[in-house]
């Protein structure tokens, strides 16, 4: 997984590249951000980045892996020698002893790679006590090994871990990033992928857990009721459309859920029709296949309205988490629209 494969983080990734052409890796990093973003695969880039027999380089990337000599193949594959990756096992925990033994491996030369690479992923299911086992090789690192340490909830390390390993902060993906990857890499169609991606909250592994027919089926849904609220502010004809948000289908978890589902995609596709209403850059738009469409919806819903549209949308969101009645909320957002 080299560098340039990996999807978004324009910054992080040539940083990383950089650092390793010029053999400034630190001794350990802390890749930390949203689950599902690619910072795991980040942590096999570089492990491939730094023991690459055919490095390659660009004007992006000033060191990249090949991902095509021997050893690319087997850190790709998990079996290269000098590649260790430590995650939870089956009791969702990182035990004291898993990190005792590649502390010791970590102190020996490496056998054939230019450094022996440590990736600790899910770093934060490794308790108190496993984490002190750590501290004291991150105190003083193995000139030749490099710890990464890959976690979505950084606070839950030790503080005294945390200010051990520089910290790199990943964000969330773009929706068009995360739809790209799932057609490309997933056999998506795009369709299916836009509507994945709009829920997904900058996401992949959340958009690869979510059920496409009932995303794609929410996005139809969602634009059904802007074109119908375009076309009537008639109270009696929006109360009727809430129906279609909620359709009083199984138990209430279960209708709550959907609602949210619905909601979220509304909120997608609003948040579109006001980049095409303020003449934004075109590019940001996450439902891009629809963009006919959403240009004829912005005719009548304008920047203002389409901003109070998508508070609406939000307000209704919060109220689902409180536990509120889907039926109302669905009630109250058609004639807020």
């Amino acid at each position: 997984m080299p560098f340039r494969t990996i999807a978004g983080h324009s910054r992080l990734l040539p940083l990383l590249s950089r650092v390793i052409a010029r053999d400034s890796m630190p001794p350990a990093v802390l890749l930390a951000g949203p689950a599902g973003v690619g910072k795991r695969l980040t942590a096999m880039a570089i492990a491939q980045a730094i023991n690459c027999q055919q490095p390659r380089s660009s004007p992006e990337f000033e060191r990249d892996a090949c991902g095509e000599c021997a050893p690319c193949r087997r850190i790709a594959r998990g079996v290269h020698p000098d590649v260790i990756v430590v995650e939870p096992g089956d009791s969702g925990s990182i035990m004291i002893d898993q990190l005792r033994d590649v502390i010791d491996r970590s102190q020996y030369r490496p056998f054939e790679g230019r450094r022996r690479v440590v990736i600790i992923d899910e770093a934060d299911a490794a308790g108190p006590p496993a984490q002190s086992a750590l501290l004291k090789t991150l105190e003083e690192p193995p000139s030749a090994s490099v710890f990464i340490l890959v976690s979505s909830i950084p606070d839950a390390l030790l503080p005294t871990v945390l200010s051990r390993c520089p910290r790199l902060r990943f964000g969330p993906l773009t929706p068009a990033e995360v739809a790209r990857v799932l057609m490309q890499e997933h056999g998506y169609s795009e369709g299916d992928a836009r509507a994945a991606a709009a829920d997904a909250d900058g996401s992949i592994g959340r958009a690869l857990e979510s059920q496409s027919e009932d995303l794609t089926d929410a996005r139809d849904t969602a634009q059904r009721i802007l074109q119908e609220t375009a076309r009537s502010d008639d109270p009696v004809r929006r109360i009727n459309l809430a129906r279609d948000l909620t359709e009083g289908k199984g138990t209430p978890a279960e209708e709550r859920n959907r609602l949210a589902v619905r909601l979220r995609s509304l909120g997608s596709l609003l948040r579109d029709v006001g980049i095409i209403a303020s003449r934004a850059e075109r590019g940001m738009i996450a439902n891009a296949d629809l963009q006919s469409q959403l240009e004829k919806l912005s005719a009548s819903y304008d920047a203002d309205r389409t901003l109070r549209a998508y508070a609406a949308v939000d307000r209704a969101l919060t109220a689902l988490d409180r536990n509120a009645s889907p039926k109302v909320v669905a009630d109250w957002l058609l004639l807020e629209l």
